[in-house]
């Protein structure tokens, strides 16, 4: 704990150079009813190109020689477009401008392991080539804590030649051979009292996802004791590239594209991007699906966290076809704590309770003490929201809430623990900032009586306990689902990952629970989130990469989606559209047989085929796009890893969706193909059923032919090549929309 303590206020400062840099920033503009719009204008254009001057001179039509006034940010390195303040009658000007692709407002998006990697069969002694060092991760995040363990630089030689990136210096940041670079971002230009003008982490997300992806190896460590092990990422030889895009209130498109921008040009192999929106858009009218289409024309895949708010049905929010998108899964240990109270009983709920009371204390009923001097009611006590409660009431006592919150409120208060009864799935644990526990709401309920009936009731909340969980794996509870909002024909998530229960590296100022009060202090932390699933993927296609330094995003997808291994339906009732293709196998997918490769090129057809017309098409990729009946595809039959097809009868079920195989295992094989799992009534046959192939990288098509009627909105199948070395599996969903 000294060296903890030791570490904290050696950076103590920093926190008193944000409140320096919150109070004398960038003011605010006076609000002149502007706001930020990107103004999204495609590929970068060839030769000698001035942004400024460019994107200027498009503002001048609007306002003349102040368009230098209204210019935010110029994006300039990787693709073409920029930020500007504009009024809406001046957005819908711009917007009918040819030269123009897309406008939408600068928004928010929001942030979205000892035993993990070992869970999913890939061991700490798996087999490695000395290429994983020269594979470079951009992290898209809240930044890194740069003095933690997992980023230590021991045995590095220099950064990989074709690095062009730099590290953003700043008082007491320093990049290392580890971390070989490190920016921030932020379009708003003014930061508060809890942010760090600087790469330099204060939240946890981005160090806790950044050493999952390539943290070194870390022996004992742990949570105060929990999940105690060695962390480790997934390649931990990897280096990696620091994009800090999130802040304490979001993570602004802006910055989004402005780090994509230069993540691009720096020359990063794999991006990692933990970050999502609450709600769905077009593919061009996105932030994180624009940045990776220009990723992907660069040879760079994007992994994307799928959103944490399931289980409801559309429900993922990245899903563009040319990034993967990662959906969380449990890992066999879970974390329950129990409550004894004072007449015996004992209810045990699930939280990560690090605390420990040795005595009985007062239990209160949160309806039962308003903070009425604060304005408040029963209603928004009884669910303890922050300063809801009457601290003359709560403090020193266990206060009993009828939903879960973060805890905040019954600490503000003074109380000494809290009860919540919430009627959400338990599978997954989360920390609080005092003695905690999550109950089922029935247990609500006989707590609530216990408290109703006597005048003395008292509670004490134990110790976590970290037990098994022997249903494992399956996909949590808050982890989005499909289908895919914008193409329901492309099968979203692609993948899952283990996402539950995480133990990786966290800054020794940022609170164990995210509560601000929280005073505990720790290097490594358990958290869950599709946004920790995100990181183990991205893991798994650097090391697919460090192998196969020339594979396309497209055959590295393919490779981690044909190699999954196959989740239950019967754990999962929404089956591929929670799961994807199944749980990540990383030691198979770096030997997949075969691969459904896609390229720009089958993603404009593509697009041509979704609507978009040759005009944007052009300016998107800078090529002389032509949409025609012979160049547009369907979504069905983009080249991709999976297989859905999207009927509006159950009745009359009919479909042929084309592949094409390419031959990455033995130069001479011969796969066949079998489909399983078809429910009755429906029939699948491939044509040809089998494929031969001659030499490595050649390619074959096939066909998928589905037909008859099913039963059920949700029917799944699969289909398996097998040449007796390699099984290369792809789900088939059909979907019935009404």
């Amino acid at each position: 704990m000294d060296l903890i303590m030791a570490r904290k206020n050696s950076f103590l400062w920093f926190v008193l150079l944000g409140l320096i840099y919150s109070l004398v920033g960038t003011a605010v503009a006076e609000d002149d009813g502007r706001k930020e719009y990107i103004v999204y204008m495609g590929a970068k254009p060839p030769g000698d190109f001035s942004a400024y001057d460019a994107h200027t001179n498009i503002l001048q039509e609007i306002f003349g020689s102040k368009a230098s006034t209204f210019l935010v940010h110029s994006y300039e390195r990787s693709f073409n477009g920029f930020v500007a303040k504009l009024t809406q009658e001046e957005m819908q000007q711009m917007k009918g401008m040819d030269e123009v692709v897309t406008i939408f407002p600068n928004e928010k998006k929001h942030l979205l392991t000892t035993r993990s990697w070992d869970y999913v069969g890939f061991p700490q002694q798996v087999k490695r080539t000395s290429v994983e060092s020269d594979v470079i991760i951009g992290v898209f995040d809240s930044g890194i804590w740069p003095e933690s363990d997992s980023f230590n630089d021991k045995g590095f030689g220099p950064p990989p030649s074709k690095w062009m990136g730099s590290c953003q210096g700043f008082s007491n940041f320093t990049c290392n051979n580890k971390i070989i670079g490190a920016k921030y971002y932020r379009s708003f230009g003014q930061f508060t009292q809890e942010d760090m003008p600087s790469p330099r982490d204060s939240k946890g997300h981005g160090t806790h996802t950044t050493s999952t992806a390539a943290g070194g190896l870390v022996n004992m460590a742990s949570l105060m004791g929990y999940a105690s092990g060695t962390a480790r990422g997934g390649v931990p030889s990897a280096r990696i590239a620091v994009y800090k895009i999130c802040w304490s209130d979001g993570c602004n498109d802006a910055d989004i594209l402005a780090a994509f921008d230069d993540a691009i040009a720096d020359g990063v192999d794999i991006i990692s991007l933990s970050v999502g929106g609450k709600t769905s858009k077009d593919y061009f009218a996105d932030s994180i699906a624009i940045g990776a289409f220009h990723a992907m024309k660069n040879g760079i895949l994007t992994s994307n966290a799928a959103g944490n708010d399931g289980p409801n049905f559309f429900t993922v929010r990245n899903f563009s076809p040319w990034s993967l998108s990662v959906a969380a899964t449990t890992i066999d240990r879970k974390f329950v704590t129990k409550a004894q109270l004072g007449g015996s009983n004992v209810y045990e709920g699930v939280s990560i309770n690090t605390f420990e009371q040795n005595d009985m204390y007062p239990l209160i009923y949160g309806g039962d003490a308003p903070n009425t001097a604060g304005g408040f009611t029963s209603r928004e006590s009884r669910s303890c929201l922050p300063k809801s409660l009457n601290p003359e009431l709560v403090k020193g006592k266990i206060v009993f809430c009828n939903r879960e919150t973060s805890g905040e409120g019954a600490l503000l208060a003074g109380a000494v623990g809290t009860l919540m009864a919430d009627t959400r799935p338990q599978d997954s644990s989360r920390s609080y900032p005092l003695p905690a526990s999550r109950l089922s709401s029935q247990d609500g309920n006989n707590i609530y009586n216990y408290i109703s009936s006597t005048s003395n009731a008292t509670a004490s909340i134990l110790k976590s306990t970290e037990v098994n969980d022997t249903t494992a794996p399956y996909v949590a509870s808050f982890s989005s689902r499909g289908p895919n909002p914008a193409t329901p024909d492309i099968l979203k998530p692609d993948i899952a990952a283990p996402g539950v229960h995480i133990l990786a590296a966290w800054p020794p100022i940022s609170p164990v629970s995210g509560v601000k009060g929280d005073s505990r202090s720790v290097l490594y932390n358990i958290i869950s989130g599709t946004s920790m699933a995100c990181p183990h993927a991205t893991g798994a296609a650097a090391y697919i990469k460090s192998f196969h330094p020339t594979w396309s995003p497209g055959a590295i997808k393919s490779a981690l989606m044909t190699t999954a291994t196959p989740m239950s339906a019967e754990k999962n009732p929404e089956a591929e559209l929670a799961y994807g293709a199944g749980n990540i196998n990383p030691t198979k997918s770096v030997d997949p047989g075969l691969v459904y490769d896609a390229d720009e090129t089958d993603y404009i057809k593509f697009l041509c085929g979704e609507g978009y017309s040759s005009g944007a098409l052009q300016r998107i990729t800078g090529e002389n796009v032509v949409c025609s009946a012979a160049t547009s595809g369907t979504a069905g039959n983009l080249n991709y890893p999976s297989f859905t097809l999207i009927s509006r009868d159950m009745k009359s079920i009919i479909g042929m969706l084309n592949r094409t195989a390419t031959n990455v295992g033995s130069s001479e094989s011969t796969y066949k193909a079998t489909v399983s799992g078809a429910p009755e009534g429906l029939a699948i046959q491939v044509v040809p059923d089998t494929l031969s192939f001659t030499s490595l990288g050649q390619k074959l098509p096939f066909v998928l032919q589905v037909e008859g009627s099913v039963e059920e909105s949700i029917v799944s199948a699969s289909l398996v090549w097998n040449d007796g070395v390699h099984q290369v599996r792809s789900p088939i969903v059909v979907l019935v929309l009404a």
